[in-house]
């Protein structure tokens, strides 16, 4: 047999402890929806609002409780670098998977901007949306003006607020090029821009497999990472930028710098996109 066809039979030998995966998690994934769900919809309200638990609301605790879980389900372990910075801020991250949501809410709360899809998608869009998440039309102007006026808004409030700016999920082995223009929201609400570098993966290294995969739906990446070996889910909380006189595209190539240094990676700049599963619309 050639060397190629050996190549060919391990890359396609099979996962044997995929299906134990499967009898351990999908109990674990189950329970979690069946307690933690009517617990989330009898505190995720205005009353929740006005509790407050640890010094947070109940609603936002709740919001971060659920998200923890939820990714724990999955096989991952949590492991966070750095301190999210209190009150209102712009987090800005690369983008790798719909478990970006997720894993940067077991950390701390914040309101995202998302594809106006995430809202259809099981669990994580009915968690999205309870969590304030503003959703943007993909392609559409009007909309993206609507939803940049509508973060200054909370912004303005005190609430901190989440975006990818690379416009779309990636592989996770280079951050894309940051769209320049949704940073103006925090030159117009006088906010600091934190960079959070988000990797999936052990030993530093970012596992492929979490990735969307070409032509891969949502429901299908689901089911396959729930079956995937455990690993690590890391959040690097990197130096906040304070503004000045810089104007939103130096802040934007500041912000992805320091996450391409977090993790490791080249920061040469990359303008294309991948496929755009978790697009947030975010134009130069």
């Amino acid at each position: 047999m050639s060397a190629a066809a050996d190549g060919a039979v391990t890359v396609a030998r099979p996962d044997r402890l995929r299906p134990l995966r499967y009898v351990r998690r999908v109990p674990l994934l189950l329970l979690h929806v069946l307690i933690a769900l009517p617990l989330a919809l009898l505190v995720i309200n205005p009353l929740g609002a006005r509790i407050r638990i640890g010094g947070q609301r109940l609603d936002h605790w709740m919001t971060c409780w659920w998200s923890r879980w939820l990714v724990r389900c999955f096989g991952f372990r949590l492991r966070r670098f750095g301190t999210p910075s209190p009150g209102a801020t712009l987090f800005v991250a690369n983008h790798v998977s719909w478990l970006d949501i997720e894993l940067l809410h077991s950390q701390a709360f914040m309101c995202f901007v998302a594809k106006a899809e995430i809202g259809r998608w099981p669990l994580v869009g009915w968690l999205a949306s309870r969590a304030g998440t503003i959703y943007h039309q993909r392609g559409s102007g009007h909309s993206l003006a609507a939803v940049m006026a509508r973060v200054v808004e909370r912004l303005r409030e005190g609430l901190p607020v989440g975006v990818f700016p690379e416009g779309g999920t990636g592989a996770g082995d280079r951050v894309r090029t940051f769209h320049a223009r949704i940073f103006q929201v925090a030159l117009d609400a006088g906010v600091p821009v934190q960079p959070v570098a988000l990797r999936y993966g052990n030993g530093g290294r970012q596992d492929p497999a979490v990735a969307f995969a070409p032509g891969e739906s949502f429901f299908g990446n689901f089911l396959r990472v729930l079956g995937e070996p455990g690993m690590d889910a890391e959040v690097h909380f990197c130096t906040p930028i304070l503004l000045g006189d810089e104007g939103r595209r130096r802040i934007a190539e500041r912000a992805r710098s320091e996450i391409c240094a977090a993790l490791g990676l080249s920061d040469a700049r990359d303008g294309g996109n991948a496929n755009g599963n978790a697009d947030t619309g975010a134009d130069d």
